[in-house]
């Protein structure tokens, strides 16, 4: 009887232990989770190695739960058709400008006010800082989880026609500019002939003369090959362009918190690797720039501070328009970070 009784007992305990088994491997398929992250940037960039990090490491953390997988060279649309996405919860993640938000959310487009960084500490500074964290609050009505921000680097000026090292030079210079207000309105200001475009259409333009330059960080330049269209190249690190990687609210909400808290740690991991490439890939692609026979130049402090001076109205006429007050305190983190020398 006893002996029954044992046996009955063992094959209950071996019923229950194959029960919990079988609940573990339920829950365990259940809870993976496949993403994809878009962005516009070619494998060769900076941004494609941070995102395929990024995508290792969001497995690593969310112990496989979340397997992430990664397209460049914006095989999923443009960066407005990726944003979308993103909001409608058709694509889960993405990396880029918010500039296609700029019109629902106008605190965005406080970083196209020009001539405000004197170097990427301070531009760091400020992604880090308060400001920041407060766009990524107002993009949140818009389906949209901030999880970092990231650099894409300091524009500077291209172009086939001549070395640009005074303000007149820029006159008549037909220049392909983001779209958007404010850099159209700086351009214009400064004498160039401002001309909207998709980044798609940029190279074929250049190629055929339709335009003269166009104005993006050296990095992305070397790139897209700009070096094959354009002859002259001058420093002029007139707007630092973030990037952030957002994810689909309806996404985000589908995580457990171990698994955001995994996500987010990737993320962060990922932005602070981008920022470092970039870092090293500007210093690298001026000399590579010089051996493909474009003309590399900086354009003096004095000369950039007469620029200065003449974009003053354009900064006056937006700040209104973006917020007088977030404003003032952007230009307060930059104060605080060139102040902590």
């Amino acid at each position: 009887m006893n002996t029954r009784r044992t046996t009955l007992h063992t094959t209950r305990r071996l019923a229950v232990a194959t029960l919990a088994a079988l609940a573990m491997s339920s829950t365990g398929a259940f809870a993976e989770v496949k993403a994809k992250i878009g962005h516009a940037m070619p494998e060769s960039h900076p941004q494609a190695v941070a995102m395929n990090k990024f995508a290792e490491l969001a497995g690593t953390y969310t112990k496989g739960n979340v397997k992430v997988q990664a397209y460049h060279s914006g095989v999923l649309g443009s960066d407005e058709k990726q944003l979308q996405a993103v909001q409608a919860g058709t694509q889960e993640l993405y990396i880029g400008t918010l500039a296609p938000l700029s019109t629902r959310v106008k605190e965005v487009q406080v970083w196209d006010l020009p001539f405000m960084f004197q170097n990427v500490r301070e531009v760091y500074a400020v992604l880090d800082g308060a400001s920041s964290k407060k766009i990524f609050e107002k993009i949140e009505p818009a389906g949209l989880v901030g999880l970092t921000w990231t650099g894409m680097g300091f524009r500077n000026l291209s172009n086939s026609k001549r070395s640009v090292t005074r303000l007149e030079d820029v006159n008549g210079l037909k220049v392909r500019v983001m779209a958007n207000p404010v850099a159209l309105e700086t351009w214009k200001t400064i004498g160039a002939n401002a001309v909207p475009m998709a980044f798609a259409e940029v190279f074929p333009a250049l190629e055929i003369k339709a335009l003269d330059g166009q104005e993006n960080p050296l990095v992305h330049m070397y790139a897209n090959k700009m070096q094959e269209v354009q002859k002259y190249i001058s420093v002029t690190n007139h707007v630092y362009t973030p990037v952030a990687l957002v994810a689909s609210k309806k996404f985000w909400d589908s995580l457990s918190p171990a698994d955001k808290a995994g996500v987010q740690k990737a993320a962060v991991e990922a932005g602070l690797l981008q920022r470092k490439l970039l870092d090293e890939g500007d210093a690298d692609v001026i000399g590579k720039f010089k051996a493909a026979g474009v003309t590399v130049n900086t354009v003096s402090p004095a000369e950039l501070a007469r620029i200065q001076d003449k974009v003053k109205p354009v900064v006056a006429k937006f700040s209104p328009i973006i917020g007088e007050d977030f404003v003032k305190d952007f230009y307060a983190e930059i104060d605080k970070a060139r102040a902590a020398k």
